[in-house]
Order: structure tokens, then C-alpha cells, then sequence
């Protein structure tokens, strides 16, 4: 005999990944506005209200969670954040499924507990802020300017070292070519737009590495 399992429980037992986030409860809109900005400016994803960290099931308690999911996405995440609700009925308990598909609008800003905008991105099971370098390259791919780049000396020097050495930080970079950070921070978001280099979030600092599957012979003509 066949048994009709519920598909909210195939879900939960994936655990929380760079796609699923669990929520057992909602009582702050901007730490839900945290999750949808991530989910947005990286792959898209799906926050399971009423749902514990380890999975349990405890249900929400109100109409009032899905309001405060919408204030997340409309007030406290900027440009808004649009979002479809699935409502599952498992064990007696409602759990809201809030499911974020991956933004053409990004980058999106959270508003923090100190009311500052910040920019939000998924890693495993983590939301962390973007830097200004990722920032700055998502802002090249909407410009209507199109890029003007020169294959100069620091880019020349980077490129270099990071095919003798593998990788590099952006303080590194700033000492070894002598340029200030802000230089530094744009030359990367270019190369990063460009998907000459690879960022890597899961270091602290973020680390930069060559896209191995670049054609950097065109770079030089």
C-alpha cells in the first residue's frame, strides 16, 4: 500500500541549506527581511515558518505571521521583495511556506535592528552581509554605460599573482600593486562582472581566485 506522505515533511527533512531557512516563530519583521534579501540576491529560496531549528514542528500561533512576512518583504527590504505563501496543515500545526525566487532586482537591502540598509547574501545555511566589491559589480551588470576597461598595470599584477599563488585578499592585493582600497574594490567588482575571478564568502576575509574557464588571452588585445 502506498502512503500519501505529506510534502512539507520530505522538506523539513533536507535540514536548512543554502535554499531553506526554518522560522519557528516570527516577532521581528526586519530579522524575516534578513532571509528574504538573502534568498533573493543569491539563488532564490524558501523560509518555513513555524518549523524549529532542529526540524520540529511547533506551527504558527496567527494570521499575524503571514502580515509580518509582508511587512519583511515591503517595508524592511528595499527594492520590495515579491514572495508566493504556501500553507501546509502537518501534525494538526500550520506551517507558512514563503518561497523567494532569485532576484533580476538585486542587489535588495535589509533594514537591520539599527535601521542601517544592509546587503544580504546566502552561504550554506547562513545569510551574511555583501561586500561593497560584490555590491559594486551587481551595479555594473544594470548599468546602461557598459564598461570601459583598461588592462592596466594592478590588473596585470593581479592577475599574475593569482596565477602563481591561487588566491588573494583584498588587502593583499592593495599592498602588493600600492593602490588605495577603493581602487582596489573596483578593480575586483570589474573583473568580478566580467567573471575573470571568483569570490569565495565562505572566508573571512573573502578571498578572490581566477576563473580558470576565462579566456584572459582576450584581456591583453
Amino acid at each position: 500500500m502506498k502512503l500519501n506522505v505529506n510534502p512539507l515533511f520530505k522538506l523539513i527533512s533536507q535540514g536548512e541549506h543554502q535554499q531553506q531557512d526554518f522560522k519557528y516563530c516570527i516577532n521581528d519583521s526586519r530579522k524575516i527581511a534578513k532571509s528574504l534579501v538573502a534568498f533573493a540576491n543569491t539563488d532564490g529560496g524558501r523560509l518555513l515558518v513555524g518549523v524549529k531549528d532542529n526540524g520540529k514542528i511547533i506551527g504558527i500561533s496567527s494570521e499575524e505571521e503571514y502580515y509580518m512576512v509582508e511587512a519583511a518583504a515591503k517595508i524592511y527590504s528595499r527594492p520590495a521583495i515579491k514572495f508566493a505563501v504556501q500553507q501546509w496543515d502537518a501534525e494538526g500545526k500550520i506551517v507558512l511556506e514563503i518561497i523567494v525566487d532569485k532576484s533580476n532586482e538585486k542587489p535588495h537591502y535589509a533594514m537591520n535592528e539599527d535601521g542601517k540598509w544592509i546587503v544580504y547574501i546566502r552561504r550554506d545555511d547562513e545569510n551574511i552581509a555583501a561586500n561593497n566589491i560584490l555590491i559594486k559589480s551587481w551595479k555594473l551588470e544594470k548599468s546602461k554605460n557598459g564598461l570601459l576597461f583598461t588592462y592596466d598595470e594592478p590588473r596585470a599584477l593581479l592577475i599574475k599573482f593569482l596565477e602563481e599563488n591561487k588566491t588573494i585578499t583584498i588587502s593583499k592585493f592593495c599592498r602588493i600593486s600600492q593602490i588605495t582600497k577603493l581602487r582596489a574594490e573596483r578593480i575586483l567588482s570589474e573583473l568580478l562582472f566580467l567573471k575573470c575571478i571568483n569570490a569565495d564568502f565562505n572566508n573571512n576575509p573573502v578571498t578572490y581566485s581566477l576563473n580558470t574557464s576565462f579566456n584572459f588571452d582576450a584581456l591583453n588585445k
